[in-house]
């Protein structure tokens, strides 16, 4: 699947959140929400014929607690989703660092070819970064208004993961292995 598809599949979902709260509050938005993420894992499936991990289990968490936030119409829920989200990406990466393996070298194996050593770092660093989008996403709906969650779960967690991500470049480039073998004459 393309990149910018993939995108919009990943983001789609959640301005959609963010314009039906806008208009008519967190309840019909987390319904729409549901409602997106379930078209964006049914397009996944129907495109690529699998749906991919983290997408998958976003998916389930939202649906989960989504539906808690609109059946016992109590907002809490719908504002833990990225705390607990975050969290478990957390302990799986941490967890598989555990046992020696870097599930993070699972999911981007296509995307990128890096040495173990490159893999281990970037997984303890992206681990310890869903930790922080954990911490403050708990910080920011304790203390603020709803339409302010929204509007920094919106625009301002997409953009640190951004810029987190750009600041792993040089580790990547750092460690990042040849497409093909040098051949020595």
């Amino acid at each position: 699947m393309n990149q910018g598809l993939k995108f919009i599949l990943e983001i789609g979902p959640l301005l959609l959140f963010f314009v039906v709260n806008a208009k008519m509050g967190i309840f019909a938005a987390t319904g729409t929400f549901m409602v997106a993420i379930v078209a964006s894992l049914a397009f996944s499936y129907i495109k690529l014929k699998h749906i991919p991990t983290l997408p998958l289990v976003t998916g389930v968490v939202v649906l989960i607690f989504g539906g808690l936030t609109i059946y016992l119409e109590d907002e809490m829920f719908i504002k833990l989703k990225p705390t607990i989200v975050n969290t478990l990406f957390a302990c799986v990466l941490f967890g598989g660092l555990a046992f020696g393996k870097s599930y993070l070298k699972s999911v981007l194996d296509t995307a990128l070819a890096l040495d173990d050593e490159g893999w281990r770092k970037l997984t303890w660093r992206w681990a310890f970064f869903f930790l922080v989008l954990a911490a403050i996403n708990e910080v920011v709906w304790r203390t603020q208004t709803t339409d302010f969650w929204v509007n920094f779960k919106v625009f301002a967690i997409m953009p640190l993961t951004i810029a987190f991500s750009l600041t792993q470049l040089p580790l990547i480039f750092r460690h990042q292995l040849d497409d093909e073998p040098i051949e020595k004459a």
